[in-house]
């Protein structure tokens, strides 16, 4: 596959153009393609309350309530009765990596048809999880499995949480200005039904009310030396954003807020979030976003599209009253909740393709990318289109 060059900068002198400009376009990559896979089948909230038997109405108040219609899940096995049978841990990371594995190579294959890029074409592959534990990985894996080229780079980002897309993305675009005209594809895949616990507490309702299951991929390619310095304004094709800066904020008084971690009752592993999570996170939205649009020399007022993580009503709330966005700029991120669930690292990929097939971008139009996690997290990314 051959990377043609979008603009023309023969005659131009690098030196003349302003150092403002080359650091902004020099070296970018570029978002190329998207795909994402869900698994096979979906339910309503209140398909689930049934399935799993649970009549608390407190429980059911929280599944009723949480913005979300239907999401994708592999609900366990059950016997003649119709009662879920349990499943152990070791029983759970099979199922992760079965659902992780068949997702994945879905979601990298319609990510590829989108960019026009073949299989043979990737030359690092970059996989991100959190509902489960692989050696080798997951990148391996797939490209066992799928037939990617062995002499592939690649690298698996394993337990980060919902934020690791962004985490990842860095990683990855990093890795594509390092090695322009190759193709690197950056791939979350998030098994959440391999990743629960059912014990009756409101702790762990809130977690099986919100998470689904679906995989994310995006292709990124850098231009070379003869296309990378463009003057900023240049006209880019409206579907590959460049992708301008990361900023990352740790909210170290809230490290335990979210966690995944093991429970000697259950003999499981088991995620927590605490109830404050919402406004620790809006509470600390304004500083990230700021800082990293001012890297840029930009105002909230320049972003013309938002991507937010579809971390839970009470979460996307928070952020938008704290960035002063309106409902239609989180309008996808809320779209994927209601339609998914929390998809975990991928969520974002998610709105971004709803985004795309809007068609409503423009070039020259600027993107915030927002993912949240344990840690606590925030993490951004700024795109220019």
């Amino acid at each position: 596959m051959t990377i043609s060059p979008s603009f023309d900068l023969s005659g131009t002198d690098l030196l003349d153009l302003p150092r403002s400009d080359l650091k902004k376009t020099a070296g970018a990559a570029r978002i190329v393609g998207v795909g994402t896979a869900t698994t096979e089948t979906s339910y309503s909230q209140a398909e689930l309350l049934d399935i799993f038997r649970i009549t608390d109405p407190k429980v059911r108040s929280v599944f009723l309530n949480s913005a979300i219609e239907r999401r994708f899940l592999t609900v366990p096995p059950r016997d003649a009765d119709g009662v879920c049978l349990p499943e152990p841990q070791g029983e759970l990371l099979d199922k992760h990596k079965r659902l992780a594995l068949d997702m994945g190579a879905r979601a990298v294959r319609a990510c590829l048809a989108d960019s026009g890029i073949d299989l043979s074409d990737i030359d690092y592959l970059c996989c991100t999880t959190t509902t489960g534990f692989l050696t080798p990985g997951l990148s391996a894996l797939l490209i066992r499995e799928m037939g990617i080229l062995p002499k592939t780079s690649r690298v698996d980002v394993v337990g980060m949480g919902c934020n690791a897309g962004l985490n990842a993305l860095n990683a990855t675009a990093s890795w594509a200005v390092a090695n322009p005209g190759k193709v690197a594809v950056l791939l979350c895949a998030e098994a959440c039904s391999a990743a629960y616990v059912i014990d009756g507490t409101m702790r762990t309702a809130v977690v099986n009310s919100l998470f689904g299951d679906g995989a994310a991929a995006i292709a990124l390619v850098a231009d070379g030396p003869d296309t990378a310095y463009a003057p900023v304004g240049t006209p880019q094709a409206a579907g590959s954003p460049r992708i301008l800066g990361f900023a990352s904020h740790l909210i170290t008084e809230a490290i335990g807020a979210m966690r995944y971690d093991w429970d000697d009752a259950q003999g499981k592993f088991s995620f927590y979030l605490d109830p404050h999570v919402p406004y620790v996170v809006g509470a600390n939205a304004e500083q990230v976003v700021d800082r990293l649009l001012g890297d840029a020399g930009l105002r909230r007022s320049d972003i013309s599209q938002w991507l937010v993580h579809s971390g839970g009503k009470k979460v996307i709330d928070a952020v938008r009253v704290n960035l002063g966005l309106t409902r239609h700029d989180v309008r996808h991120t809320t779209g994927v909740l209601r339609d998914y669930g929390n998809l975990s690292s991928g969520s974002f990929l998610f709105s971004y393709e709803r985004l795309l097939r809007e068609g409503v971008t423009r070039a020259g139009d600027y993107g915030v990318l927002m993912t949240m996690g344990p840690g606590s997290t925030i993490e951004t990314a700024l795109v220019q289109w």
